[in-house]
């Protein structure tokens, strides 16, 4: 029966019969919208790992995976006559017109900036006519990594004109917050919570430093991750080759491998 559905319309009747109090499967049945959140968290990561990785099938199986977790919460939405996949499909329809109006209507927007800037707009418009006008960063989850959720408290306080007017001076933010946390490691008496903060200045200033270079500081940490992984790995397969492993070497000399490979890979 199941080789026979396809398309979006078989794994809606693939998610009902997992779910058949009967039938159904146990696992599947025991779960919940919380109980789920991990798992979608998860399968968004290796969404992006796939991506990173450039391997097309692996890309079009994760995001599979990833799909199967929206129609699971619409399914758990419908058992409790909420809503189901159709709705939440055409609420992003609706979204996604009423946010384009320079594609659906008589607006102008020339550039990603130019869209960017509209799409904050129209969001703030939404925020007011929900009557949540209390703060610009209503409607942020603080459950967000904390990456991220820089990333977009940066950019609702940049939607009332709370920004840094070009790339320079967030450059030179960053460079004082590198000095302050310098300082506070060469106290003679370093306490841990004032280090701390001022990491999370740094942090935070780094983020700003990426949004205005118009690049995700999630998606350059990741690419940093992968770049170290990678030849610390080329580090251990040239010393297997040598019949050695990396905690036979001094500090100095995985340094030496560390160049060679550096140089290698560039």
């Amino acid at each position: 029966m199941t080789r026979q559905l396809t398309g979006i319309a078989g794994l809606l009747q693939v998610m009902a019969k997992l779910r058949d109090p009967e039938h159904g499967c146990p696992w599947d049945k025991a779960q919940t919208m919380s109980s789920l959140i991990p798992y979608t968290i998860e399968e968004a990561y290796e969404v992006a790992a796939a991506i990173t990785a450039g391997d097309w099938d692996e890309i079009k199986g994760e995001l599979g995976d990833l799909l199967f977790q929206v129609v699971f919460y619409a399914q758990l939405a419908n058992e409790q006559q909420r809503f189901d996949f159709d709705a939440i499909a055409q609420q992003m329809t609706d979204k996604l017109i009423r946010r384009h109006p320079h594609v659906f209507g008589d607006k102008q927007a020339d550039d990603a900036a130019a869209v960017k800037a509209q799409w904050e707009q129209i969001k703030a418009v939404e925020r007011a006519n929900n009557g949540v006008t209390e703060s610009v960063f209503d409607g942020v989850p603080n459950s967000l990594p904390s990456l991220l959720l820089a990333l977009k408290l940066q950019q609702r306080a940049a939607t009332v004109g709370f920004d840094w007017p070009s790339l320079h001076p967030v450059l030179a933010k960053v460079r004082e917050e590198i000095d302050e946390v310098q300082a506070e490691l060469e106290r003679a008496e370093p306490d841990a919570d004032a280090i701390a903060e001022e990491l999370g200045d740094l942090l935070f200033a780094v983020v700003n430093l990426a949004r205005h270079a118009q690049i995700h500081p999630e998606d350059a940490l990741r690419r940093a991750n992968q770049k170290f992984k990678q030849r610390f790995q080329m580090i251990e397969q040239r010393l297997r080759e040598r019949h050695l492993s990396v905690n036979q070497l001094a500090l100095n000399e995985l340094e030496e491998e560390w160049l060679a490979v550096k140089q290698e890979s560039n």
